[in-house]
């Protein structure tokens, strides 16, 4: 297993195939909460600011044949106490599309519980809908002397609903179930603490001397602690009651000499507590200090469900060490994944679409300069005889392969229910600079079309005829079987379109092979064609967006 692994396909499969017994030392996941939504991912059209939306996933189950199988290896194939679990599940709520999620996540949790370290942590995150049905199943698979916390992540200040139109309150938390494999666990409260801000530290530390901003902290103990006799001596002609100094005499020496030791003017010590002194404030289960991510934040990559860098950050500093495995196997936009990097952890991330490992690629690119040869892509093909293979397991998915070879943009309508040329015959757009007029890019715009079965003649002149009605300026088809030669005929007689003021020429319309692009052939475009189709996240300062959310 390498260090930055981007891993495509099931989860579950991945998890009992390729990730041996306690590897990670902390897992962190965010699988879909049930919702029964249907969630688009964002797009930049090219170079162009208007967004397109392409149809990512369904938040939703259902009790299928598949389901079944997995229930009734839970119930017959694992302990005595997942068992009682999940036949009390099926009697409390029947077989439905809960009992399907909760099937689903219950498999892939003793997954993770057997590849996370004796002395790892897993992070849940989840909404209501289904937060308590989880919590049991963790208590069952991770002992309940293994939870530590249900960490609730107040996300917004102005929920959607009220008791006024659904006769509900606002729903404006998630949960996130914080269990350990064993009581032997890593966790470093203090790393992320919140750190106080200028108004703060003045409202905190009111006094000022020579050495700058204190606050009087008690110097003696108090009664309610009982007498500590080792503790009673005298300094500076003071000596205290029978409870004693709360430091022995050669600290107290330290504090007085660094200038931390003050006298009240009846006599009393008190100790002079400064801000470099302060860890910050301390972070309890109520996280109310991090700002979701909004459609207009930096940070914002336009991906459904996706969760702040901040959040990721407190967890992964607080539950790991630098050089430590990280696991993310919903790991969608790849926010674990770039945080962990970022902290210079070793990570793996999982997703079931070739959408969102297109995505984790250009992000990782984009944000730290990381190449394919620094990324390992597991699941994905890398020779013709795997693309054959991911054409006939999944069409859609082979798609978005193909199109993320030449950095097409998904169409607008992509998704599974449109497959059947409900797409008008664009599967995805290039965009690229045409003509600069004024210091303005005027831009041009290629229709990609993918095919993975047999191909003919006709499929390139309905291309032309697509490339005429969008009037885009050219259309480049890709294919996984060999043109024919009427094929190759039919795009030459398509003739040429010209770019910007010195009119050069490119083929109106082009004909690669997957082959071709394997091989590392290009599509013969202008320069300056659009390579990065997914909106970019800008540089988030993590400290600096801890702060309380105004939404």
């Amino acid at each position: 297993m390498k260090n930055r692994t981007l891993y495509f396909g099931d989860n579950l499969e991945i998890l009992r195939k390729k990730i041996p017994d306690e590897s990670f030392d902390l897992i962190y996941l965010d699988p879909p909460f049930n919702s029964n939504r249907n969630y688009n991912v964002l797009f930049k059209e090219g170079l162009q600011d208007s967004p397109a939306q392409v149809h990512a996933f369904e938040d939703s189950w259902h009790w299928s044949h598949e389901s079944v199988e997995n229930f009734d290896y839970l119930v017959s194939k694992t302990n005595e106490n997942i068992s009682n679990l999940m036949l009390a599940l099926e009697k409390t709520i029947g077989h439905n599309d809960m009992l399907a999620y909760l099937t689903m996540m219950a498999v892939r949790l003793i997954e993770l519980h057997r590849v996370l370290k004796k002395t790892g942590s897993l992070y849940l995150h989840c909404d209501p809908i289904a937060s308590h049905y989880l919590k049991i199943a963790l208590d069952v698979i991770f002992g309940k002397e293994n939870f530590r916390n249900e960490i609730i992540w107040k996300r917004t200040n102005n929920p959607k609903g009220s008791q006024f139109d659904s006769k509900k309150f606002g729903q404006a938390t998630d949960t996130i179930l914080f269990y350990t494999k064993t009581n032997n666990y890593f966790l470093d409260v203090d790393i992320s603490r919140r750190k106080l801000t200028e108004e703060e530290i003045n409202e905190k530390y009111p006094k000022k001397d020579e050495r700058g901003k204190y606050l009087e902290y008690p110097i003696l103990r108090s009664a309610s602690k009982g007498e500590r006799p080792n503790l009673v001596y005298e300094y500076k002609g003071f000596t205290p009651p029978k409870w004693g100094w709360v430091v022995k005499k050669e600290k107290l020496i330290e504090i007085d000499n660094r200038g931390d030791l003050g006298w009240r003017k009846n006599g009393a010590p008190f100790r002079k507590y400064r801000p470099s002194e302060d860890k910050g404030e301390p972070i309890y289960n109520l996280w109310d200090d991090i700002l979701r991510i909004q459609s207009n934040s930096a940070e914002s990559l336009g991906y459904p469900t996706q969760k702040p860098g901040s959040l990721l950050e407190r967890i992964i500093k607080a539950s790991s060490k630098e050089g430590d495995w990280i696991l993310d196997p919903f790991c969608g936009c790849g926010t674990t994944v770039s945080v962990a990097e970022k902290l210079k952890r070793n990570w793996v991330g999982i997703d079931i679409t070739a959408l969102a490992i297109n995505l984790i690629k250009h992000r990782l690119k984009h944000q730290y300069g990381l190449g394919n040869k620094q990324i390992f892509i597991d699941g994905l093909p890398t020779d013709l005889t795997g693309a054959k293979e991911l054409f006939k397991k999944d069409p859609f998915e082979f798609e978005y392969w193909a199109l993320d070879l030449v950095n097409a943009m998904p169409a607008q309508s992509k998704s599974k229910e449109n497959m059947r040329g409900a797409d008008k015959g664009i599967d995805g757009i290039i965009t690229f600079h045409k003509n600069n007029i004024n210091g303005k890019w005027e831009y041009g715009k290629i229709i990609v079309q993918i095919k993975g079965g047999g191909v003919q003649r006709n499929q390139i002149a309905t291309l032309k005829s697509d490339v005429d009605r969008e009037k885009a300026d050219g259309g480049l088809f890709i294919t996984l079987e060999e043109p024919t030669k009427p094929m190759i005929t039919e795009a030459l007689d398509a003739g040429d379109f010209e770019v910007g003021f010195t009119k050069v020429k490119f083929p109106k319309i082009q004909i690669l092979t997957v082959e071709d692009l394997l091989n590392g052939k290009n599509p013969n475009l202008p320069l300056g064609f659009a390579k990065n189709y997914y909106k970019e996240a800008k540089a988030v300062d993590m400290e600096k967006s801890n702060q309380k959310s105004l939404l």
